[in-house]
């Protein structure tokens, strides 16, 4: 690294590890979020050269971007990068990076905690309990199972086939939607996402977010899951059409639903809030403090090894490195 420490911009939470791993290196310059940058002077606008995003923070879009002349690298917390413009910062050279591979196993559990909670009511019959009903009749026989299932996974990156792992102990069958077959996969494939959800009873959605998969999971998809279907999204909230996702489930034309994320995070809708075959988790699914110091040190460690010159550790596929050369 050069002996001038590159300026280096923080947007979001202070996490002490973050900040630790890029004091001694970078100057740092911190805000919480990115309408702030309306505060920084001039000066310190033209010297940054890196952003380390410690959370999902909103609006880091080309506008955003663009106001950083001498910016090369952003590197944010979490797999999913929805909130960063990076088709726009590949086109400009400024690299992106997040955080896969360690979170990849903590969240595949909390996939399959979240399952099992919704299929067999698990978090309902903790509150029955705790209610003190328990002595007066037993809690109601759960009207589903895992037994007979087939799950269908909707996405099968790396926690996709996380999770399969884990649903094959379970002696549940598996099957996946892509928009194309994964030849290291031998589920069977899906292309038409819509005869899925009309052939299995379980929908998990584990896809990135972003406007291609926008409302991916819409009210058609619902009507072909069916009275039996159970949806369980660990993906983004964008991917599921939220008001459709309410009707079908107060309508009763799908089972039940497990959630860890929404729309409009922190917001739940008061609706699913109201529904008692609904399990709700505060996107928690990569949320151990194990795994979430390695996605923080991870934020470092690209950052360092970049102004290290020995480029990005993990790119995201708008941003490669190196970069291809048309």
């Amino acid at each position: 690294m050069a002996d001038e420490k590159p300026d280096i911009l923080m947007i979001g939470i202070h996490k002490p590890v973050i900040i630790d791993g890029l004091a001694p290196a970078c100057a740092l310059h911190r805000m919480s979020e990115a309408k702030d940058c309306d505060a920084l002077p001039a000066a310190i606008v033209d010297k940054i050269r890196g952003i380390a995003c410690t959370y999902m923070v909103a609006g880091i879009n080309s506008a955003f971007l663009g106001r950083f002349p001498n910016l090369e690298i952003v590197s944010t917390f979490g797999v999913g990068y929805d909130h960063i413009d990076a088709a726009w910062a590949g086109s400009r050279g400024i690299i992106v990076t997040n955080t896969p591979d360690v979170l990849t196993e903590e969240v595949a559990d909390a996939t399959l905690g979240l399952l099992l909670c919704t299929v067999r009511e698990l978090p309902q019959a903790e509150r029955y309990l705790r209610a003190g009903k328990w002595p007066e009749k037993p809690y109601p026989l759960t009207g589903a199972t895992l037994r007979d299932r087939t799950i269908g996974l909707v996405g099968m990156g790396r926690i996709g086939k996380a999770v399969a792992r884990r649903l094959e102990a379970f002696g549940v069958p598996v099957v996946y939607h892509t928009r194309r077959a994964r030849p290291d996969v031998g589920y069977r494939h899906y292309p038409d996402l819509i005869a899925m959800a009309r052939d299995v009873d379980t929908l998990v959605v584990i896809v990135p977010g972003g406007a291609e998969t926008r409302h991916l999971i819409n009210a058609e998809v619902l009507r072909a899951l069916g009275p039996k279907g159970i949806l369980v999204n660990v993906a983004r909230g964008s991917v599921v059409d939220e008001p459709a996702l309410i009707k079908a489930l107060q309508e009763r034309t799908i089972y039940a639903a497990g959630l860890d994320v929404y729309a409009h995070e922190p917001a739940v809708p008061e609706e699913l809030l109201a529904m008692e075959h609904v399990v709700l988790l505060p996107h928690v699914g990569s949320a151990s403090l194990h795994t979430r110091t390695k996605m923080d040190q991870l934020v470092v460690d690209n950052i360092l090894s970049w102004f290290a010159g020995h480029g990005p550790l993990t790119p995201v596929p708008e941003t490669p490195w190196p970069p291809i050369r048309e």
